[in-house]
């Protein structure tokens, strides 16, 4: 898949391509459901099938403090549309300029001049442009004009509730892990590089991997039995992810504690997968608390594994 951080350098393919437009936060089986009718049309018409995907995105951009938590990040998706088998992924720096674009501006700009766009699928509720002035009308008419057909998706529902981002993050902050993977199509996970931290469970006796989270707030909070993928193998272990409100941190962390692991995992990247919640994440009354519970954790964690 190629990867485009800008639309410079897009005329590889001069060709055209076939284009979806969204934040595709998830990759979730709606999303799926899109590509895969972006792959078919692709398919049909001898062209690459590419995803248009924005950052930051654009609710982050006009509010951060209000904005939902980040289901995946960036390089998140570039693996999860990757794995959807995408031939192309471009990433558009949303800021003032992009978001000042008229509809029409945006349409001359982007789809034409930037992407030579032959078709394009969006849902029949997509915005764009200045004050979100462009909609799906807008899109066919200029479609008509410049010469690119436009087609619609289908709301993809389950048990009556439409598949969305906003429901998988309700799914995961509810601990509904199950329920979150029916809506995925797969378990939850996130991915990190490890970095240098604080290093306190490490004097506890259970060392943790500090992954970098990049993001402002985490779909889900608390103490995990969790699957952690690295490059020395794969390892069970429980994970607190979230605030950590006895010691204090400023942003979200998430910290896995890999049973029976030994060895060095800094700067690696590394997939945590959520398997089962084990407790709310808490203040207690000192370290000496908090080591008791950890322990309590791990027992719990690894009686959890035991029964699988």
């Amino acid at each position: 898949m190629h990867f485009f951080r800008s639309l410079h350098n897009i005329k590889s393919y001069p060709q055209g391509c076939v284009l979806t437009i969204g934040n595709f936060d998830g990759v979730h089986l709606g999303h799926q459901r899109v590509l895969n009718k972006l792959k078919q049309t692709a398919n049909q018409l001898g062209l690459p099938a590419a995803v248009m995907v924005f950052e930051p995105q654009p609710k982050e951009w006009f509010d951060v403090s209000t904005a939902p938590a980040r289901l995946s990040t960036l390089a998140e998706k570039v693996d999860l549309l990757q794995a959807q088998n995408i031939d192309a992924l471009t990433c558009v720096a949303f800021n003032q300029r992009f978001r000042g674009l008229r509809a029409e501006q945006f349409v001359q700009q982007v789809l034409v001049d930037g992407l030579n766009v032959k078709a394009l699928i969006v849902g029949d509720d997509f915005r764009f442009g200045c004050d979100r002035s462009g909609d799906f009308a807008f899109l066919v008419q200029s479609g008509k004009q410049f010469g690119f057909s436009v087609e619609d998706t289908r709301t993809v529902e389950q048990e009556g509730e439409r598949i969305s981002s906003t429901l998988v993050r309700q799914a995961l902050q509810n601990a509904d892990l199950s329920h979150a993977q029916s809506l995925l199509g797969r378990e939850y996970s996130i991915t990190g590089r490890v970095a240098h931290g604080q290093k306190l469970a490490r004097t506890f006796g259970v060392p943790t991997a500090n992954v970098l989270l990049k993001r402002n707030h985490t779909p889900l909070v608390g103490v995990f039995a969790v699957e952690v993928s690295t490059k020395q193998g794969h390892f069970q272990g429980v994970a607190n992810i979230g605030m950590r409100p006895t010691v204090g941190t400023l942003t979200p962390i998430l910290e896995p504690h890999l049973f029976g692991f030994t060895g060095d995992l800094y700067g690696q990247r590394i997939k945590v997968t959520f398997k089962h919640k084990i407790r709310d994440e808490k203040r207690f009354n000192g370290l000496d608390e908090l080591k008791a519970a950890i322990q309590q954790d791990i027992q719990l964690a690894k009686a959890y594994f035991n029964e699988q």
